[in-house]
This record gives C-alpha cells, structure tokens and sequence, in this order.
C-alpha cells in the first residue's frame, strides 16, 4: 500500500511536468529535499501502522528514525514480529544512509532534470563539493557502488561468523549505514559473539568514513 501510494504521489508530480529540463537554484534543492524527507517520512509510516499497529505518531517516529539512521524505536518485542516489518525497518535505514536524493540525482540525467542543488543540500559537510567523478550523476552512482559493496561484504561476514542469512542481510543494513536497527530486541547482544561484534565495529567505521577519500 505505501509502495503503491508513493508512487502515485511521484507519477501525478512528475507527470505534468514530463519533457520540461530544467536546473534546480540552491533554494529549491533545500525545499525539494526538506518536503522529499517529510512527504516521505509520511507515507513510509504506513506499513507500521498496518503491521505492529502502531499509532500515527508512533509509526511517523520509527519511520523518521529509520530514514534519518537515529536508531531509536518504539516498537516493544521486535523478535516476534514479522520478518517483513523488521525487513523494512532495516531497508529504511539502508536507504536512509546514504540518502535517497544522493540516489535520485544518480537517475536524474535520465529524465532531463539537473539534480546538483539537490546534492549539495543534501550532501553533508565537505562532501558538497568533493567528487569522484567529473559529472555528479556519476559521483552519485560511484557513492552507491561503494555502500552496496560494503552491505554485501558486511552480510557475508555476519552469515560466516554465524548470524542466520535474514539476520544478515538486516543487520548489514543497519550497520553500514551506522543507524543501529536490529531484529531481536537484545540486537547483537542476542547473538553473544566476539566475531560478530568485531565485524560490526569495522563496518560501522567503514559506512561512516568520508567515501572521498
């Protein structure tokens, strides 16, 4: 259903303005990306009013802790939800970490829109104006290329240091993207293991290093 309706929201946005190229000034990337994270946020709140039921206000806080990787949550008893809510939980957090605009301006080229002003505002700190590529639309997807690398690479540490492989496809969400999310309500305390803890703590550092460098 939240599938469905943001995609509907984007196609009557984007549909009258189809055909039309146009650049972004600096002022409409700060209130594209503001009302991007609110509508979103929004919509994203839904399947955890359908799933545990939470409240409005509930379900908003958890979505806008995943998409911002806070980490907090007000969800009680997370081993016995369903493994498509913890799933999601931990999806928003991995999109969230590198930032959906930063994905957005990797595809904006293909529909004629300029997206640097998006990428500046939202962008942090240094990263605004550092790339690695001579077209931002190729620095956005190089950024990715490495984050989907490090989550590969991180789930296959949690799956050989003994993590079930839903485990850790979720927790290499969680923890490349350095927002914390986990399945059990222990988090990793629940599994009880140096090596796991270990590989944490080196893809945490990993996903919070500047990846310009």
């Amino acid at each position: 259903l939240s599938f469905l309706l943001i995609h509907i929201t984007g196609l009557l946005l984007w549909l009258p303005a189809r055909g039309k190229i146009g650049e972004f000034r600096r002022r409409d990337g700060f209130i594209i990306v503001t009302l991007f994270w609110v509508v979103l946020s929004l919509l994203s709140a839904i399947p955890f009013m359908i799933g545990p039921h939470l409240t409005f206000i509930d379900a908003f806080f958890e979505a806008v802790s995943g998409f911002t990787t806070t980490g907090a949550t007000v969800i009680v008893g997370l081993d016995t939800l369903p493994p498509s809510v913890l799933y999601y939980r931990g999806q928003l957090q991995w999109l969230g970490g590198m930032g959906l605009i930063v994905l957005a301006v990797a595809i904006m080229p293909m529909l004629g829109i300029g997206g640097a002003q998006l990428y500046r505002a939202e962008a942090p700190g240094p990263m605004k104006e550092e790339k690695l590529k001579p077209r931002l639309a190729e620095t956005a997807r190089s950024l990715w290329l490495i984050y989907v690398g490090l989550t590969i690479a991180c789930a296959l540490g949690y799956w050989v240091a003994g993590m079930s492989l839903f485990d850790a496809v979720v927790h290499s969400y969680t923890t490349v993207s350095t927002g914390g999310f986990s399945t059990h309500d222990a988090s990793l305390g629940y599994f009880n293991s140096v090596a796991i803890e270990l590989i944490a703590i080196v893809f945490m550092l990993a996903g919070g290093i500047n990846f310009a460098i």
